[in-house]
């Protein structure tokens, strides 16, 4: 077996790994790149390999990083099937679809600056209608259920417990005389978190494939978590002011809903407006609510006294841009959750606008703010941040809650590893992280005993 290694190698984005064995190529995600504008656009664009060659694909989990690109898989030949989980499959309709649609408004914006300059006009990397037709490709597949996806090779799904549907992608090969599984995480969740079960542990792996993105850190505990988020709605709601949530669409907008939904009925915050202001979390909820399979015994329980864990009296959904601007002109203490995470986009930045000059709001991040963000600028007190063109003083309160990341954290990636039996396993690649973050994690994984451990270089190809 032959691996390329052609995207997330000493990185955290465009997941990319093209396996080739007993004479077919599996392709492992194809997600898109995300970094200076140019060459993620040129990267995305061109795939390195020719599409129609690949036999088939598997996918993890729905995150834009790890499946953002398979419209342009299919669109530049690909035929084969993607195989993933029933609700990677669902929550990939909404959010492919919702990828093409940025791609195709951010080029008409770029085509009308373009057409003054005399220059001639771009096209998106793919439209609606190849994100629409890329999903006749997906083939779902429950854990633990075992099929051939090519000469000699089974895949089985196991519980990863990151996202809804994330699955440890396990892949049982025999090559000649020879039978190994190599087991690739995809991103590993954490244990004992909300709505989400523990990841699950796979037996009997000879090699691995880990990723390692919080491989030098540490998060605070669930527990923990809930307790500042408990702490910041109180010491805001005392001053009158908004809660300005800026979350993630998937998995982070619903983990919020539902800790927000069990403080209430504990009487742990006061009843007050929460809103999600966010039409792909929205539709991403719907998701949610329609696999209750993948939810932990604790989510079930509470479903049983509660029914929707995610819808309570104090909670709206909101869909109509008049229904989002109608909240600027309200000044009595609410929650606001919307997207982007990361503040780059979206209706987040309206309601950072309009709120991130007055004391008595907080503007409370509960997930990663990558470096050159408007989310980081924030994060870091900037005096002013520029917001759609205009440039405003900081005058909220910020607030940063580490502990609902659904990321597995440098002990939980030890643990997990020392549970699959390390001194097994034959050799462990590490990619999905920084430099820095791998090379922690490699040390840490040859002190369990796991002796050839690897961090792959983008477009490295890596023999077993």
């Amino acid at each position: 077996m032959h691996i390329e290694f052609l995207g997330a190698a000493r990185s955290v984005t465009g997941s990319m790994f093209l396996l080739t064995v007993n004479g077919s190529r599996i392709l492992l995600e194809c997600g898109l790149f995300q970094g200076p504008r140019q060459e993620a656009f040129k990267r995305n664009r061109q795939l390195p390999f020719d599409a129609a060659s690949i036999d088939a694909m598997v996918l993890s989990h729905a995150h834009i990083d790890h499946s953002g690109n398979i419209p342009n898989l299919v669109r530049c030949g690909f035929r084969g099937s993607i195989y993933c989980t029933f609700a990677t499959r669902d929550l990939c309709s909404i959010m492919l679809r919702d990828s093409a649609y940025i791609m195709e408004s951010d080029v008409a914006y770029l085509n009308k600056r373009r057409a003054r300059r005399g220059e001639p006009p771009l096209e998106p990397i793919y439209t609606t209608a190849d994100a629409v037709r890329s999903m006749n490709s997906f083939v779902g597949l429950g854990y633990g259920r075992t099929i051939w996806i090519g000469p000699g090779v089974q895949l089985t799904f196991y519980d990863a417990g990151h996202i809804l549907g994330s699955a440890l992608c396990a892949l049982d090969v025999q090559e000649g005389e020879r039978r190994f599984r190599l087991l690739f995480t995809g991103d590993l969740g954490r244990r004992d978190r909300p709505i989400l079960c523990d990841p699950e542990v796979v037996p009997g792996v000879d090699y691995l494939i880990t990723e390692s993105t919080y491989g030098s850190r540490l998060h605070g505990s669930a527990q923990d978590a809930e307790g500042a988020l408990e702490r910041v709605v109180n010491e805001t709601h005392a001053r009158g002011g908004k809660v300005i949530i800026p979350a993630f669409s998937v998995g982070r907008t619903q983990e919020i809903v539902y800790a927000l939904h069990r403080l209430t009925l504990e009487k742990r915050i006061p009843r007050l407006p929460i809103y999600v202001d966010s039409p792909l979390a929205i539709n991403a909820t719907e998701v949610f609510r329609l696999h209750p399979e993948y939810y932990d015994a604790e989510t079930h329980e509470f479903m049983l006294e509660n029914r929707d864990p995610f819808g309570f009296s104090e909670l709206d959904y909101l869909r109509r841009p008049e229904e989002s601007k109608a909240l600027n002109d309200r000044q009595e203490p609410m929650v606001i959750i919307s997207a982007s995470g990361m503040c780059e986009a979206g209706r987040i930045l309206h309601h950072l606008k309009n709120n991130i000059e007055s004391r008595r709001n907080t503007v409370l991040f509960v997930g990663f703010q990558a470096e050159h963000t408007l989310g980081r600028r924030i994060l870091n007190g900037d005096e002013t941040v520029p917001i759609l063109g205009e440039r405003y003083r900081l005058q909220a309160r910020v607030e940063h809650i580490d502990g609902y990341s659904a990321h597995a954290d440098r002990d939980e990636l030890l643990g997990y590893v020392s549970r699959l039996g390390p001194r097994r396993i034959k050799r462990a690649m590490l990619v999905h992280g920084e430099e820095e973050a791998a090379r922690s994690l490699a040390e840490g994984l040859r002190g369990l005993g796991l002796s050839e451990t690897e961090i792959p270089t983008l477009g490295q190809k890596v023999v077993l």
